[in-house]
This record gives C-alpha cells, sequence and structure tokens, in this order.
C-alpha cells in the first residue's frame, strides 16, 4: 500500500500503481514523469511503493510554461500554438522527458483540473514515450468532476498507458 499517499488513494489504483512497478522491475525499465496538472502526484505514487520503486528514474513537474521549455525542452512554437493542453505538447513532455533522464519510459500529463475561459473542464492530454517505439497519446474529457477527481482519473490514465506499453514491447512478450 502507497504509505504517503494513504488513505486518500482508491485502493484499485494502489494495485495499478504496484503493478506497473512489478512489471518496470521484471524488464528492468526505468521510468520517468512529466506532468502539469497532476503536480508531482503520479511521481510520488511510484515512489511511495515499497520494494518496487528503484524503477523510478526522475520526474519533471512542469506546471508552467517556462518549466516545460526549460526542463523538457517544449518548442515555444508548441507552446504559442496548440498550446501547454494539446497532443502536441504532451508528446513533445513525454519525449524531453526521456532525453533529459536516463529513463527507458516516459509518460507526461497536462490539462486543465479546473475550467475557465477557453479551459474545458476535465480535459486532459497524455503522452507515453519509449526509447525506440513511436509515441502514444491519449486525449481524457473527465468533465467538471472537481480538482481532486480529475487529478485521480488522470492517474489511473497516465498508468494504464504505461502499462500498455510496456505489454507491447517485445521484451515483455519473452517475460
Amino acid at each position: 500500500m502507497a504509505e504517503a499517499l494513504d488513505p486518500a488513494l482508491p485502493p484499485e489504483l494502489d494495485r495499478l500503481a504496484q503493478a506497473v512497478l512489478s512489471r518496470a522491475c521484471d524488464l528492468k525499465l526505468k521510468l520517468a514523469t512529466a506532468e502539469s496538472c497532476t503536480g508531482g502526484l503520479l511521481a510520488s505514487l511510484l515512489t511511495d511503493l515499497p520494494g518496487t520503486s528503484h524503477a523510478f528514474e526522475r520526474g519533471f513537474v512542469t506546471y508552467t510554461n517556462a518549466a516545460k521549455r526549460e526542463m523538457l525542452g517544449v518548442p515555444l512554437a508548441i507552446l504559442d500554438g496548440p498550446g501547454a493542453v494539446s497532443k502536441a505538447c504532451a508528446i513533445a513532455m513525454a519525449e524531453g522527458a526521456l532525453a533529459h533522464s536516463n529513463g527507458d519510459m516516459a509518460v507526461s500529463v497536462t490539462g486543465y483540473a479546473e475550467g475557465g475561459p477557453e479551459q474545458p473542464a476535465g480535459l486532459v492530454h497524455f503522452a507515453c514515450a519509449a526509447r525506440g517505439k513511436p509515441t502514444t497519446h491519449r486525449v481524457m474529457l473527465y468533465g467538471d468532476v472537481g480538482r481532486a477527481e480529475v487529478r485521480l482519473r488522470a492517474l489511473e490514465t497516465s498508468l494504464g498507458m504505461l502499462m500498455d506499453q510496456m505489454l507491447q514491447s517485445p521484451s515483455a512478450r519473452a517475460a
């Protein structure tokens, strides 16, 4: 059970995080995260599970556009064009996390936990990058379900993308 996030973490999310880390350990993969709207919750979760957290390499919390540019190398053209909450940005974040880490696989999350003008509440873009493989993207519209719920659902989607990518890797089929 995740220690610092207990009892706030739903048990199914805890189980999914354990499964992702166990799989990464089995495949000898190092994971990285690039987070915006989750504010480091995914990195915290992946380092909170005893016995498997060594599969986590590093996390980037890039809440501002400047942080996305400086830490992950997200091009200004993306931030000024489609914006920080877009497919292009999510992909650039995941690929930037790989480029700026020793990770084998990285997942990114960027979105609106709450709504505003031109910002649909619960709109979140994700990307998962793995060395030597195409980067995958997913967009979710969770709706106006509240900040905490959007963040929890984003954790679940991020973990699911990591697991999907690990299950599709050639070394995973041999494991």
